[in-house]
């Protein structure tokens, strides 16, 4: 019998050439919403891997039983990165020889990118967050007194954090924002900023949003601290009714 050969199904140069436009054509749609939700993403993940850097700090302090310092780089002075955004950390390796002298950390864990590209810290205020402090007035005398010694050494806004051997410190908070550098306090607040809070008492960490005035207010109005003690980014201002759910659901956690 004659063998007989069967035809496979093919594509035409035709429906390859529109089905490749047709590719091009969803690309070219999608990929600009693609980047902007990639560049969006920056500054929370850098807030983020602010949170693992500090925990990780905590944890060497404790397990070395040694003093680490947390700061950001001065005049003249390069990060592992070779610019100036990264933190540098540093540890007090011989407490008794040479106390107050802090080394660089040049460990793989202390080193790399914790803030990405374009974010950087423009401010660390230390001390626990009050109403008082989030609208700029004077902290109590003998306390502002005390945490200005321990920055006056270093860059304006940009005070060292440090940590001690059982991974206590200061309360701290970090103010990240993608606002370039040369952008006032006033310019700053159309820029992304998010607040990587430290309570240097339990470790606990979280990631914050500032607030609006009008929250500000509320919060005043009640007598409720500052600090959501949970993770808040989203941009959407705060009810009485949001606040309290959100303490409640932290009692019952």
């Amino acid at each position: 019998m004659p063998r007989t050969t069967s035809r496979l199904p093919a594509y035409t140069l035709l429906e390859i050439t529109l089905a490749i436009g047709l590719l091009m054509g969803l690309m070219a749609f999608a990929l600009p919403n693609m980047m902007k939700e990639i560049e969006n993403r920056r500054l929370p993940e850098s807030a983020d891997r602010m949170r693992s850097m500090l925990m990780l700090v905590r944890a060497n302090a404790m397990y070395d039983g040694l003093r680490y310092r947390i700061r950001f780089a001065m005049d003249d002075e390069i990060d592992s990165e070779g610019g100036d955004r990264q933190p540098l950390i540093e540890r007090e390796d011989d407490p008794f020889l040479e106390p107050g002298v802090f080394n660089r950390v040049m460990l793989p864990w202390a080193r790399g990118e914790t803030l990405l590209r374009n974010i950087r810290c423009a401010e660390v205020r230390l001390g626990k967050p009050t109403l008082e402090m989030l609208e700029e007035e004077l902290l109590a005398e003998e306390t502002d007194e005390r945490l200005e010694a321990i920055a006056e050494e270093f860059e304006e806004g940009l005070a060292p954090l440090y940590i001690e051997t059982d991974g206590t410190s200061e309360w701290v908070t970090f103010l990240v924002t993608d606002a370039p550098e040369d952008a006032d306090e006033e310019s700053i607040e159309g820029f992304g900023r998010v607040e990587v809070i430290l309570d240097g008492i339990t470790g606990l960490i979280w990631l914050q949003r500032p607030f609006y005035e009008d929250e500000l207010e509320l919060f005043k109005e009640h007598d409720w601290p500052p600090v959501l003690r949970r993770d808040f980014l989203r941009k959407r201002a705060l009810t009485k009714e949001q606040v309290l759910e959100i303490q409640e659901t932290r009692v019952r956690q």
